[in-house]
C-alpha cells in the first residue's frame, strides 16, 4: 500500500476525531465555565493570602512574606510526616478496595437473579455520610463496648485500637475501605461491561484458564476504566479528613495533610500558613494524578474508538 493511499484512508478518522472533540469542547464548556466561577475565587483568595503572614486574632496586622510561609511548611517535620501519613493511607486503600471492588464487580455482572437487589445492596455503605461511618467504626474498635476486639480470635479484649499509631492508622484505613469500595466496584463493574465477549469466548475455546482470561483478556479491556477508578479514589482518598477527624482528631501522630490545614486554619485561626498548606495540598493532588494518568499510559482516544 502506496503512501498515498495510507494518508487517505486515515484522513476520514482525524476528520471523525477533530469533529467529536468539537461536540465533546461544547458539552462540556458551559460546566467547565460554572465550575471555575464557582473555584475560581476562593482558590486565588487562598493563593492571596498564602503569601502573607496573616492572623485572625490580629487580622490589622498582616505583613506581607511572599513564599515565606511555603518555606516554613516544607522545612517543617510535621508537613513531611503528616505527607507520608497521607500517602500511605492512600496506597493502602486504593489497593485493598480495588482488589475487593473487583471482586464485587465480578460478582454483580455474572449474577443472574436479584441483580438489582444486590448491586443495591453492596452500594449501601457509600450511600451512608463518612462521618456517620466514621463514628460507627470508632464504636466497632472501641475496647470497652466495640465488638472488633470479640470477633477476632486472638486479639486481647481489652487492646485499645486508638492508643498508638499503627493500630489507630489500621481502624482508620478500615473504615475508609469499608465505606468507598462500593463506589470502586461500580466504577470497575462499568469496565468490566466493555470486554468483548467474543474474546472471552475464543480464549475458552483455545484452552485458557481462569487465571489466563484474567490476566490476558478481561485486565487488558478494562485498562482505561481500572486507571479512572484508581485515579478517582486515590484523589479522594488523598484529601481524607473526615474519617481522622472523627475516630483520632489526629491523636498518634495519625494527620493527614487535610488535617493539618484544619488545624492551621480553624483551630489556630493562621490563614496564612493554612492557606499555604491548602495550596500545597492542591498542588500534590495535580502530581498524583499526573502520576497515576502517567503509570497506566492509557490512550483514551483509542479506548474511546475501540
Amino acid at each position: 500500500m502506496s503512501t498515498a493511499t495510507k494518508h487517505k484512508d486515515s484522513a476520514p478518522t482525524s476528520d471523525r476525531s477533530r469533529a467529536e472533540n468539537r461536540l465533546a469542547l461544547k458539552l462540556v464548556a458551559p460546566a467547565i465555565v460554572l465550575m471555575l466561577l464557582v473555584t475560581a475565587f476562593p482558590m486565588l483568595r487562598a493563593l492571596y493570602l498564602s503569601l502573607f503572614d496573616y492572623s485572625l486574632t490580629a487580622p490589622d496586622d498582616r505583613q506581607f512574606v511572599g513564599l515565606g510561609n511555603y518555606l516554613t511548611a516544607l522545612s517543617d517535620s510535621l508537613f513531611w510526616r503528616d505527607t507520608l501519613n497521607t500517602v500511605f493511607i492512600m496506597v493502602v486503600t486504593v489497593f485493598f478496595e480495588l482488589v475487593i471492588g473487583f471482586a464485587f464487580a465480578m460478582v454483580m455482572h455474572k449474577v443472574i437473579f436479584a441483580r438489582g437487589l444486590i448491586r443495591t445492596s453492596i452500594l449501601i455503605p457509600y450511600g451512608i455520610i463518612t462521618v456517620v461511618s466514621g463514628f460507627a467504626w470508632q464504636f466497632a474498635f472501641s475496647n470497652t463496648n466495640g465488638f472488633v476486639n470479640g470477633w477476632l480470635p486472638f486479639m486481647n479484649p481489652d487492646f485499645d485500637w486508638f492508643g498508638q499509631y499503627w493500630s489507630s492508622m489500621i481502624a482508620i484505613m478500615v473504615s475508609e475501605i469499608w465505606k468507598t469500595t462500593p463506589f470502586m466496584a461500580l466504577l470497575l463493574l462499568a469496565g468490566l461491561a466493555q470486554v468483548p465477549h467474543d474474546m472471552l469466548e475464543a480464549a475458552k475455546v483455545d484452552g485458557a484458564t481462569w487465571w489466563q482470561r484474567l490476566w490476558k483478556v478481561i485486565l487488558p479491556n478494562m485498562r482505561a476504566a481500572i486507571m479512572v477508578a484508581v485515579l478517582f479514589r486515590a484523589l479522594d482518598a488523598y484529601r481524607i479528613f473526615d474519617n481522622i477527624f472523627v475516630m483520632t482528631a489526629g491523636a498518634n501522630g495519625t494527620e493527614s495533610i487535610s488535617f493539618l490545614t484544619y488545624r492551621q486554619v480553624i483551630e489556630q485561626f493562621q490563614l496564612g500558613i493554612g492557606s499555604a498548606l491548602s495550596v500545597l495540598l492542591f498542588l500534590s493532588v495535580l502530581v498524583v494524578a499526573l502520576g497515576i494518568v502517567k503509570l497506566f499510559k492509557v490512550d483514551l482516544s483509542a479506548a474511546r474508538q475501540g
